[in-house]
């Protein structure tokens, strides 16, 4: 699959429609309730696991060969105490794939806030009659006729529309058609290369840049999003009678006058679709808006610096910490179990309801996303965790509601692995043996 073809990477599981699981509906299983966990009484849910307890059930797991170099922790989230872990301190930082997305959704909620929305708008140049679509860093911007749904994904063609309404009402029917990309900085091209787990990183792009209708999962992808996009939207505009010229790079001035705007869905939203679907290129996009919010460059370096810097400015365990993406692509990225977990409980704390969207879209065991394929009986339903897969790298991390109601932060880490379906294998049975014990 992926894994030759992408250089290691399988972030996005079987290619698919999002929201399609890849197999027929069946029912959900009887499950506790993930509020029980953080909201219960004593007469409702016991006490935490017992640290002893938690070792006895865990240590064979998780010592399995397969499992190469590794870390773990599971922690309280009602309490946030620490229940078990292997390493010292803050743990040992290891390479943490696609679970990086837990440390960029939470960053990105704290500095823009869950109701925030990614806007791409087209301006007016009086002076050169010139139209210029300048992109605001809004990956789900799509193209596709099928998604112009209210509350969905922002529309190309609704901006095509209300743009040439706009341009009808000053009396232009031809234009020159430019598009703006200088909302980031820096090169396009991910540190692992051109790669069919993302598109070229871009301020401006529809449909991810996908060229097989697809939307999730690797795909091939267009050289150049931002003049892909940027042609389709002249020929859309072509369609409502205005004339244009082949687009080209330009830059907005001040000058320019509004024409049109579409937004995206809510930041929670979006952060939910990153989670569930371990979308790249949202999280890369989402990793530069958190740069742009905090005053660091939008280019990859920023970007990193801006997550760590939001998360110690959280109190979260940054030691050891490196990031150096926000989709975790990146093999020099190195979080810490511990860290992981902190980021968990804090997305479940009551102080903190702007960061809640980081526990719902974790990816469902047995249902939904990069877990629809997983957990076939046993903790279907129950676990609801962040995947990580690299060549050599098997993660897991996320939170399970155990036989009593507690409801428990995880973070598996496994580096140097040489046989991933075995090491997949191991992690699941981990998370498994949390949801059912009691472990006291």
């Amino acid at each position: 699959m992926a894994l030759g073809a992408a250089r290691g990477t399988d972030h996005g599981g079987a290619r698919a429609n999002a929201g399609t699981p890849p197999r027929g509906p069946r029912a959900a299983p009887p499950a506790a309730s993930v509020l029980t966990g953080l909201g219960g009484t004593a007469t409702t849910v016991k006490s935490a696991p017992g640290g002893t307890a938690l070792a006895t059930v865990l240590d064979p797991l998780l010592k399995n060969p397969a499992l190469g170099d590794r870390s773990a922790a599971v922690v309280d989230v009602a309490t946030g105490t620490r229940l078990y872990g292997t390493g010292p301190g803050t743990g040992k930082a290891l390479t943490p794939a696609s679970t990086t997305k837990i440390a960029t959704a939470v960053a990105a909620l704290s500095a823009m806030g869950a109701d925030h929305r990614l806007t791409t708008r087209t301006v007016y140049e009086p002076d050169t009659e010139e139209v210029v679509l300048v992109g605001g860093g809004d990956p789900t911007l799509t193209a596709r006729k099928d998604k112009d749904a209210a509350g969905g994904p922002a529309s190309l063609r609704e901006l095509a529309d209300r743009t040439a309404a706009a341009l009808a009402r000053k009396g232009v029917r031809e234009v020159t058609l430019s598009y703006d990309t200088t909302l980031y900085k820096g090169g396009t091209i991910h540190p692992i290369g051109v790669n069919p787990n993302l598109a070229a990183v871009t301020p401006l792009m529809a449909d991810e840049g996908r060229t097989d209708g697809s939307s999730s999962g690797p795909a091939a992808r267009v050289a150049d999003p931002a003049a892909d996009a940027a042609r389709k939207f002249g020929d859309l505009l072509k369609e409502h009678g205005i004339k244009t010229t082949p687009p080209g790079p330009s830059k907005a001035t001040t000058r320019a006058s509004t024409l049109a705007t579409v937004s995206s869905p809510p930041l929670s939203a979006l952060v939910e679709r990153m989670l569930t679907h371990s979308d790249n290129d949202l999280a890369e996009s989402l990793a530069r808006h958190t740069a742009l919010a905090t005053g660091k460059p939008a280019d990859f370096a920023g970007a990193g610096e801006a997550i760590t810097a939001r998360l110690k400015q959280l109190g979260l365990p940054v030691k050891g910490a490196d990031v150096k993406d926000g989709s975790g692509l990146d093999r020099r990225d190195r979080l810490t179990a511990d860290l992981l977990t902190a980021l968990l409980v804090k997305a479940g704390d009551p102080a903190h309801p702007e960061l809640r969207s980081a526990l719902t879209g974790l990816p469902v065991a047995g249902f939904t996303g990069t877990l629809a394929g997983r957990y076939g009986d046993g903790a279907a339903g129950v676990v609801r965790a962040k995947t990580g897969t690299l060549t050599g790298v098997n993660t897991l991390a996320g939170t399970v509601v155990d036989k009593d109601g507690r409801l428990l932060a995880f973070a598996f880490l496994a580096n140097a692995t040489t046989d991933p379906a075995a090491a997949q294998s191991a992690l699941d049975k981990a998370a498994t043996a949390l949801a059912t014990c009691g472990c006291r």
